[in-house]
């Protein structure tokens, strides 16, 4: 694989994973992180990579013996997952009242959101009004032991070029996982908004596709039934999800929601959808593709 030396040090290569046309895979041979800005694959060990990539294990050694991180490839384990981030040092909880201008137009665009008190409170809502994400509204997430795994920060003016800005790291997590019971039925969304509007036992998406990461969880937990409530101009994407539940042996339940995301149907609403919903089968599905 060919590569060009960035100013920072890193180096850019063509992602094998994503295979886009453009040099997206940075890989850092310092600290041996590696990350594609395109499909999101990363990690913190370059030997690792290598493993991902099939390369034979003398050059696997030969690699690890030059970055001085060599353990014998025998005995290398994947890597634990760790998350590399914190909230934003600007970060300013939005329950709390505050003489920052952009405090009142942080609450106005949270309530033309649907967004309340309450909702503010149990998703530590915060806004920034400096740094790098100065103008948005930062909502964190926690995972099952309270541990920050991401946040998103979504600006709260209509004329800006980017609505969100994400962490510099990789999506591949389970997002308010703190607030989730496996036992029960579950929810998957695409947002962050649509997720605070359902409530209950829902995940956001932060896409169109569940991460590896929740793939393993639902299957480890062996969950049983899953709503899956993507907007309507994703029903091609709600298909192929509920495919891949089903395969996975899923209670699935692909549901309609009359041209409008769970936000705008909002709470009560969303959850007659789900009450008079029917359970997905793959007849269901050819049908939807062919209609499609």
């Amino acid at each position: 694989m060919k590569s060009y030396e960035m100013k920072n040090g890193e180096h850019a290569f063509h992602c094998p994973f994503c295979n886009h046309h453009k040099k997206k895979l940075q890989v850092n041979c310092e600290t041996q992180k590696w990350h594609c800005w395109v499909c999101n694959q990363g990690g913190h060990k370059i030997g690792i990579l290598l493993r991902k990539l099939n390369a034979p294990k003398n050059i696997i050694s030969e690699v690890l013996k030059i970055l001085g991180d060599y353990k014998g490839v025998k005995h290398e384990k994947d890597e634990k997952t760790e998350y590399d981030v914190s909230l934003p040092q600007c970060y300013q909880p939005l329950w709390k009242k505050s003489d920052d201008p952009l405090y009142k137009n942080a609450i106005a665009y949270l309530k033309r959101r649907g967004i309340t008190g309450i909702d503010i409170l149990r998703y530590s809502i915060g806004f920034c009004s400096s740094n790098g994400y100065s103008n948005r509204i930062i909502i964190p997430s926690y995972d099952a032991d309270g541990k920050l795994n991401y946040f998103i920060a979504r600006d709260m003016f209509p004329n800006s070029k980017f609505k969100y800005k994400n962490p510099p790291m990789s999506k591949d997590t389970v997002c308010f996982e703190m607030f989730i019971n496996w036992n029960e039925p579950i929810v998957l969304c695409e947002g962050v908004f649509d997720a605070i509007s359902i409530r209950r036992n829902v995940i956001p998406l932060l896409g169109k596709f569940p991460s590896k990461t929740l793939v393993k969880r639902l299957v480890e937990k062996k969950v049983k039934k899953i709503y899956v409530a993507l907007d309507e101009d994703a029903k091609k994407d709600a298909i192929k999800l509920s495919k891949f539940l089903m395969d996975y042996g899923i209670q699935t339940y692909m549901l309609n929601l009359k041209e409008k995301d769970p936000s705008e149907l909002g709470f009560s609403n969303f959850w007659k959808i789900i009450k008079n919903s029917k359970q997905s089968k793959f007849s269901d599905i050819i049908r939807e593709r062919l209609n499609g």
